[in-house]
């Protein structure tokens, strides 16, 4: 029992989705600023990057559109890349987020790009993982079972606090689920072994959603989980911050 357990939450990966599909919320903003185009998780909104401090950067989070059946995330990364106006942009990508950002990188000339809580490669997702997605049987999983929590998810996602656990009851509440399968397919399929070029990689030591040992990233925050970029924004805003600026 505890080994499917531990199936079931091993599914979640790549996962941080507080209201479905993004939203542009307005930010004002001189038009000479730089462009960050912001990544966030599985059919996520902004609302995990609200933490973040970018003094000096015009913020443009990018919105999640329908997954075609069997697209790939290259070929998503196709279409979705059509919302990157900005000549040489900044980009942020926040788990699965951070994988279709690998895939864009490869598509249009970008300046820097930021990987929180996700992976630059298919090297650093759990085998056993990647094992179970290419069975399908994450569709058998129900989706009032993705949508709900308890002190199993929250330890999982890295959720301590009362604030985490309410912003982790809403993220699996508004779970889309059909595109919430489509990533999980996608991502069984992923084979990219090129490292993104002007990329740096944030990973907490205690996420259990993408195992922090299997990645080698340029910042450890300890202590931070799986949803770090909420919980721990003032320290990965400082490093975002000096590498944008650098």
């Amino acid at each position: 029992m505890a080994q499917r357990v531990k199936v079931v939450f091993a599914v979640l990966f790549l996962f941080i989705s507080f209201h479905g599909f993004s939203q542009n919320p307005a930010d004002t903003v001189k038009e000479a600023q730089k462009t960050i185009y912001l990544f966030s998780g599985i059919g996520a909104d902004s609302t995990a990057f609200m933490n973040l401090q970018l003094p000096g950067y015009r913020r443009v989070y990018i919105s999640w559109i329908p997954a075609l059946p069997d697209e790939t995330i290259a070929q998503y990364a196709g279409r979705i890349k059509s919302q990157i106006t900005a000549e040489h942009p900044y980009i942020i990508g926040l788990s699965f987020g951070g994988i279709v950002a690998v895939e864009v990188s490869k598509q249009i000339r970008i300046e820097k790009m930021v990987l929180i809580s996700s992976v630059r490669t298919k090297d650093e997702l759990n085998k056993f993982q990647f094992f179970f997605m290419k069975l399908g049987l994450y569709r058998i999983i129900p989706g009032s079972l993705l949508r709900g929590t308890n002190f199993l998810t929250n330890s999982y996602f890295g959720a301590k606090t009362r604030v985490d656990k309410k912003t982790l009851k809403k993220l699996l509440q508004a779970t889309d689920v059909s595109f919430f399968r489509w990533a999980l397919k996608s991502i069984a399929y992923w084979d990219n072994k090129q490292m993104p070029e002007r990329t740096i990689q944030i990973h907490g030591t205690a996420d259990r959603v993408i195992a922090s040992r299997l990645v080698h990233p340029d910042y450890r925050i300890k202590g931070g989980g799986h949803i770090m970029v909420f919980n721990k924004a003032d320290i990965i805003s400082k490093i975002i911050t000096k590498y944008f600026n650098e």
